[in-house]
């Protein structure tokens, strides 16, 4: 039950997808990257795992906050373990991050669901065995045949009603795409999605999430005539009051914070300020399965729904305890890419899709990855 070691193993993975100078994913040829396990290791042999990015568990961050904390405490008090790094967020200099917050908790959490032979989402308490997922397309790009157009954006929509997708959420063109962004393009692409797939399939979008108070409304009056469901982070969400008088000047549902800091608590205060009309929260995106239960758990307070950020079976695990959660994002999804192929240092998709569009949650102990521990360590890098 005591903690007695945190560790990295930073190994080489396989991939086709590419960062633009902007950060935003698109397929290329095959490459590799780094990748981080972070594991937190108990005095009876029992570990816990999460995977992230180098940069979020580097040996600095890992020594100075992370094992200072965890090192000789039960794994168990979750809770009081995440509060104390969470306090170290002010001293740290910007160097303790949400993210790695999140890893942290993340690992917690699949300790516990390890050590006791259970599937996390059963420990917290299942409201469901699987969960609705829409099909999270990729940020428009220039590619021949990609998603370079609105024709192709419809193209791809018809392949993943196919699939069994019944809710698509267009990520649409932003810089550095030359002519990045416009509101008419948006626009031409959603039609040309809602034309291809018909009025039963629920679209939403991510929009550039710089856009001005005018482009923003133009862009939300154009969805509320296509039907959309919502409408995602089209400015800049440090601007909370852009949103509440979006949110004041559409009927089609703006939904959020995605981006902006805080945790739950300044998602209370996108609430209270009436800047959104369905909450959002993702474990990286806040500090780990526990802060973004609680956020869950905010919305449901206020009788509103809240939709999970991102994709892997730590927010799948968060939609699996959540009644108010409509939908699991599966993405990002492009036509030039197989989602399905998974990952080399799995050895089974995290949120296997039927025919009909449901993730099953995997009942595998711990948060459900099922990790080639093999693979790591045959392709491990210092």
């Amino acid at each position: 039950m005591i903690i007695t070691d945190v560790s990295v193993k930073t190994f080489l993975t396989t991939t086709r997808r590419h960062a633009d100078t902007a950060g935003h994913a698109h397929p290329g040829p095959e490459h590799k990257v780094k990748q981080a396990m972070l594991i937190i290791r108990t005095e009876d042999g029992h570990e816990g795992y999460s995977f992230g990015a180098p940069e979020i568990v580097r040996p600095h961050v890992i020594d100075k906050f992370v094992k200072k904390v965890l090192i000789g405490q039960d794994h168990r008090d979750r809770e009081r373990l995440w509060h104390e790094l969470a306090h170290w967020q002010r001293g740290s200099a910007a160097q303790l991050t949400d993210r790695t917050l999140a890893a942290v908790d993340v690992a917690l959490w699949d300790l516990a669901g390890r050590a006791l032979n259970q599937p996390v989402h059963k420990l917290i308490g299942a409201y469901r065995n699987k969960v609705r997922a829409y099909g999270s397309i990729m940020c428009g790009d220039e590619l021949e045949g990609g998603l370079a157009t609105p024709e192709d954006y419809g193209r791809f929509a018809e392949k993943l009603v196919k699939r069994g997708y019944k809710g698509i959420k267009l990520h649409t063109w932003m810089p550095p795409v030359s002519w990045a962004p416009d509101v008419k393009m948006d626009l031409k692409a959603c039609a040309a999605v809602r034309e291809a797939v018909g009025p039963d399939i629920h679209l939403m979008i991510d929009a550039f999430h710089w856009y001005s108070r005018v482009d923003s409304l133009e862009l939300g009056r154009g969805l509320e005539k296509l039907g959309f469901d919502w409408i995602e982070e089209s400015m800049d969400e440090q601007s909370m009051s852009s949103y509440k008088w979006l949110s004041d000047n559409l009927d089609i549902p703006v939904l959020g914070p995605e981006s902006a800091s805080g945790k739950h608590w300044h998602r209370a205060e996108w609430v209270k300020s009436g800047a959104v009309d369905i909450l959002r929260t993702g474990v990286s995106d806040v500090g780990g399965i526990t802060p973004a239960l609680k956020t869950m758990r905010l919305a449901e307070c206020f009788g509103m729904d809240c939709e999970i950020h991102g994709n892997g079976s730590m927010n799948l695990v968060v939609a699996a305890t959540s009644k108010n959660c409509r939908w699991y994002e599966r993405g990002l999804l492009h036509p030039f890419l197989e989602y399905d192929d998974g990952f080399d240092y799995l050895t089974a998709l995290s949120d296997p899709m039927d025919q009909d569009g449901y993730v099953h949650v995997p009942d595998r102990p711990g948060i459900g990855e099922a990790i080639n521990f093999e693979f790591i360590e045959n392709n491990r890098v210092e």
